[in-house]
């Protein structure tokens, strides 16, 4: 089967050609790359030139229909979606499309290669629909000419749609609830002042960048109404994984008494587990802490050999969250489990 014309902010794909907006080198400069196997995609993974959790999980699976429809066979394609679920333990989307795509296979292997375009055709266009859901929903929480701070990048970079906690934020502005946002740098791939400022700058959306360690003053000054974030994984008991530096902003929130919002799509819930103990953290290279890296290549400021520590995410304890604003609705934290 061939895939129809699909685009997204960050990701196109033109049969036989899969493209893949450099996320590396913005805002700087604007590059598409093509995709030509699943070792690109992999790389391309890792090096977060694609990122975002569910923009992740479409970009495999577009990978794998583009090289089944190359000519790959099941075995060579159970072994491709291994590969790529090993990318990024941490963002459980990935790990969840491409489960189901295999369970999906195991009912009708002849026909895995259409199965496969089918479902990452359907998977791309449901994102769409998800983030649109979560933004009418997030709109909901805001009052009016709020002022909202945000951290790393949710937006359009990181879905097929117009984002999550970034897409509550574009619709609430376009609905005149929220007047300025607040976006933390985030540190150490600066994901918040590259990505999420340039998508803020070209949504023509007031903003002010921030360095990470600011946001405690902001709020002590009472200049933040309300912090909307978005998740990589979700436990059953409403503990959650995100970019490090989210567990630092939920407990500032709690202390200053400022709603603290997680905006994420069912997919993100993994009903395997049970708490934020059991969710695997990807660790990451020490350079990226040693400096950073971007269009201008890389900056190294720390020693060459400073020991590190870089992980990729952290764990929020489920009390921390005022709400989960998904596509079916706004729920506290003991109602994640009953989610369907």
């Amino acid at each position: 089967m061939t895939l129809k014309r699909l685009q997204a902010l960050a990701i196109k794909y033109e049969e036989p050609h899969l493209f893949i907006l450099d996320q590396q080198k913005l805002p700087q400069q604007e590059e598409w790359i093509e995709c030509h196997s699943i070792d690109d995609m992999c790389r391309m993974i890792l090096s977060l030139k694609v990122r975002g959790a569910p923009l992740i999980g479409i970009a495999a699976l577009l990978a794998l229909a583009q090289y089944v429809n190359h000519g790959a066979s099941l075995d060579e394609m159970k072994k491709a979606a291994k590969k790529l679920q090993e990318t990024r333990p941490t963002a459980v989307n990935l790990v969840n499309y491409i489960n189901y795509l295999l369970q999906q296979i195991q009912n009708d292997p002849q026909d895995y290669r259409q199965i496969v375009s089918n479902i990452a055709q359907h998977i791309f266009m449901e994102d769409v629909d998800l983030c649109e859901k979560m933004a009418m929903n997030g709109v909901n929480v805001l009052t009016e000419n709020e002022t909202v701070l945000t951290y790393c990048n949710t937006g359009g970079l990181a879905t097929a749609g117009i984002g999550t906690a970034l897409g509550v934020i574009k619709t609430g502005f376009r609905n005149g609830k929220i007047q300025h946002v607040y976006a933390c740098e985030t540190r150490p791939l600066l994901q918040g002042g590259r990505l999420t400022a340039w998508e803020l700058e070209n949504a023509q959306i007031p903003y002010t960048l921030i360095c990470d360690n600011m946001a405690a003053f902001l709020m002590q000054q009472k200049k933040i109404s309300s912090i909307f974030v978005g998740a990589d994984r979700i436990a059953t008991n409403g503990d959650f994984a995100n970019k490090i530096g989210t567990y630092s902003l939920a407990v500032l929130a709690n202390y200053h008494q400022i709603p603290f919002y997680v905006v994420a799509p069912y997919t993100t819930i993994d009903r395997s587990c049970q708490s934020g103990a059991k969710i695997v953290i990807e660790q990451r290279e020490p350079y990226e802490v040693r400096g950073a890296i971007g269009s201008f290549g890389r900056v190294i400021w720390a020693p060459e050999h400073a020991p590190t520590y870089n992980p990729a995410f952290d764990i929020t304890p489920a009390n921390l969250v005022s709400a989960f604003i998904l596509d079916k609705g706004i729920f506290k934290a003991n109602e994640i489990s009953s989610v369907r």
